[in-house]
């Protein structure tokens, strides 16, 4: 669905490269975790991915008709603005040309969120703010989904929610996932593969392999999820 072709990608279009000689690629029906430190490139081979930025040098093709992006920030709730769960879905189903409502609930049910439709954005805790964000992404019943760090903000029984979620539709419906990652533990339990990137490289392995590379030689545990 996806390939990365000796990717570079600079934001000033000139060496030093964040990403140096990318080649990656991703089938349809994966679950793909992209992990690493901070700085290494993750929202940014992301944002390629998305089409936002374009290569500096090298390619990427996506064969993916319809893209699902849910974003890290949810900027409704950290704000007063008075808008509530069905209308920013309702906005969204309007962009997308959609005339049939009953998109809305039908999605709202899908994430279990189905009684929130009247609420406040700006009341909802971070799990459940994250839940309408993926409910508002399916909407266009998309074959890809992109993901910026889904548990940020969320707590821990949330978190374990959303997951096994996005497994099961990965599963059961076939979307392609892929989700910049700072949950190790969550990387590891649900994805497919894993995509590690250091230096402006990559490494593609299985979840186990990342574990036992990677983990065990920093000491830490994979068993919250």
């Amino acid at each position: 669905m996806i390939r990365a072709d000796n990717l570079l990608f600079s934001y000033t279009g000139s060496p030093p490269y964040v990403l140096n000689g990318i080649n990656l690629e991703i089938c349809s029906g994966e679950y793909l975790s992209v992990v690493g430190e901070n700085g290494s490139g993750k929202s940014t081979l992301m944002k390629l991915i998305l089409k936002f930025v374009k290569p500096t040098g090298g390619s990427i093709v996506s064969r993916a008709k319809r893209v699902g992006y849910v974003p890290q920030k949810n900027d409704f709730s950290n704000s007063n603005f008075p808008i509530t769960v069905y209308e920013v879905l309702n906005s969204y189903l309007r962009l997308l040309k959609i005339k049939d409502k009953s998109v809305i609930a039908e999605k709202l049910e899908q994430v279990g969120m189905s009684g929130y439709k009247g609420y406040l954005m700006s009341t909802l805790s971070g799990g459940q703010s994250q839940k309408i964000l993926i409910a508002r992404a399916l909407m266009g019943n998309p074959d890809l989904l992109v993901l910026d760090e889904p548990s940020t903000g969320v707590d821990i029984g949330s978190q374990k929610e959303i997951y096994s979620f996005l497994k099961k539709i990965n599963k059961e419906h076939g979307i392609t996932i892929v989700s910049v990652e700072h949950n190790l533990n969550a990387a590891i339990s649900n994805s497919t593969l894993i995509y590690h990137l250091a230096g402006g490289q990559g490494h593609l392995c299985t979840p186990q392999q990342y574990a036992d590379e990677f983990l065990k030689n920093r000491g830490e545990s994979h068993d919250n999820f």
